[in-house]
């Protein structure tokens, strides 16, 4: 019974770090922008990450022992650079592509994900990833005509410049078959 106690205990570390809050951000009652915020957690301030995960959000308990979700681009590791406000441009759009990319699903992921690439989304996630059909409609009404684009250009004082086109890549030598087999042309 000790040994099943101490691998139990050994598990539950594992599937936890620390981590802290790198701006300012809302502790969410379940994954998604539109759950419930259960209490707004300032810059710096630290938690245990836990071994839920669901796209882009993961699971942690304040030490208040306050247990929500946080999207991922709101935490770091303890002694990151901590960022006051909302975060820059760069964070927001990495945060709209993951939601363009994420939808809410039935079952939740509880397990340890591997990363690739950006951190957290693991390979699955992108296998399984679907579009947000609602940002997509948002983001085709922000399209601009040719014509929009140029008037903003010269309201904007931008002039012309003349960009050559690539040159076009070799094509590949035909392909002669193996000895026996050849390819007959």
């Amino acid at each position: 019974m000790a040994v099943w106690l101490s691998l139990a205990a050994l598990h539950a570390q594992a599937q936890t770090e620390a981590a802290v809050i790198r701006r300012t951000a809302e502790l969410r009652e379940a994954p998604g922008a539109t759950s419930r915020s259960l209490a707004a957690l300032p810059a710096q301030t630290p938690v245990t990450r836990l071994g839920g995960r669901e796209g882009p959000w993961v699971q942690v308990r304040t030490e208040a022992g306050v247990t929500g979700w946080v999207h991922l681009f709101d935490m770091g590791a303890p002694g990151t650079a901590v960022q006051s406000g909302s975060g820059n441009a760069a964070t927001g759009a990495l945060r709209s592509l993951t939601s363009f990319f994420n939808k809410r699903s039935s079952a939740g992921n509880t397990s340890a994900t591997p990363t690739v690439g950006i951190r957290g989304l693991g390979a699955e996630d992108l296998a399984h990833a679907q579009p947000n059909l609602e940002a997509v409609g948002r983001m085709e009404a922000l399209r601009q005509s040719e014509s929009q684009a140029r008037h903003f250009a010269s309201a904007a004082t931008l002039s012309p410049v003349e960009v050559p086109p690539l040159p076009e890549p070799a094509r590949p030598a035909a392909a002669t078959g193996t000895p026996g087999n050849e390819v007959q042309q």
